[in-house]
C-alpha cells in the first residue's frame, strides 16, 4: 500500500511516515498542498493522510481539487480542527475518513489500512490464498500453519501479489506500491526481494514469473 502525508509540521510529518514505514507501507510526504497536488499528479496513493491548514494550497482545496479529479486514492483528513461542525465540512468537501489530533498512532495506522482496503476492489482484513495467510494489522504470515518471518519490504511485496487475487503484477506496479518515490526505477531491488520472498515461502513455489510481464502468486 502507498501512502502520501500531507502536513506542515515536519517534525510530525517525518514522524508519521517513519511509523507507517515500520508498518510495511511505502511513504512519501509533502508539507503543503502545492507539494501535495504536484506528487498526486505524477504517482497514485492509496490513501493520502491530509492535514487541512497547509500553506500554499489549504487542505481543503486539495481535498476538493483531488475528489473533483476523481483521484483513486482515499483520504484522511489529520487536523487539530475536531470540533463537530469541523468534522462534518471535512467529510462535506470529499474526506473519507477524520482523525482530530491528538491522536493514537495505532488508530491511525487502523484507519489508514481500513481505507486502503477501500481504495480499489474491497479486500478482507486478512489475506489468504495458495496454502498462505497475510495479516496486516498484525504483520504476520504464515504458510499452511508455519510462521513465516519477512522484511518489512518483502511483506509488502506479498500483501501487494496477495492483493492482487491471481493477477499479473508487473515490476513497476511492485515499485509504485511498495517503494517510495526515491526508489531508482531501474534498480533490481525488486528481482533480488522476490528471490528471497520465494526462498522463505518454501516449496513448492507459489510466486510465478511470467516472463515480460511480471509476477503472479
Amino acid at each position: 500500500m502507498r501512502v502520501l502525508v500531507v502536513e506542515d509540521e515536519r517534525v510530525l510529518a517525518d514522524a508519521i511516515a517513519t511509523g507507517l514505514r515500520r508498518e510495511a507501507l511505502a511513504v512519501d510526504v509533502a508539507y503543503d498542498g502545492a507539494g501535495a497536488l504536484e506528487r498526486t499528479g505524477v504517482n497514485e496513493y492509496d490513501v493520502v493522510v491530509l492535514d487541512r491548514d497547509l500553506p500554499k494550497v489549504h487542505g481543503d482545496d486539495v481535498c476538493r481539487r483531488l475528489v473533483a479529479d476523481r483521484y483513486p486514492a482515499r483520504i484522511l483528513m489529520l487536523t487539530a480542527a475536531g470540533e463537530l461542525d469541523q468534522r462534518v465540512e471535512g467529510l462535506s468537501i470529499g474526506a473519507d475518513d477524520y482523525l482530530p489530533k491528538p491522536f493514537a498512532f495505532t488508530e491511525l495506522v487502523a484507519r489508514v489500512r481500513a481505507l486502503g482496503r477501500r481504495a480499489s476492489a474491497p479486500l478482507p482484513p486478512v489475506l489468504e490464498r495458495s496454502g498462505i495467510t497475510l495479516d496486516p494489522s498484525r504483520r504476520e504470515v504464515t504458510r499452511d500453519g508455519r510462521p513465516i518471518e519477512l522484511t518489512r519490504k518483502e511483506f509488502a511485496v506479498l500483501e501487494v501479489l496477495m492483493g492482487a487475487e491471481g493477477a499479473v503484477v508487473s515490476s513497476e506496479q511492485l515499485l509504485e506500491k511498495a517503494w517510495d518515490e526515491h526508489i531508482d526505477p531501474f534498480t533490481n531491488v525488486v528481482r533480488v526481494t522476490m528471490m528471497t520472498l520465494r526462498k522463505k515461502l518454501g516449496d513448492p513455489p507459489v510466486i510465478e514469473t511470467v516472463p515480460g510481464v511480471g509476477y503472479r502468486l
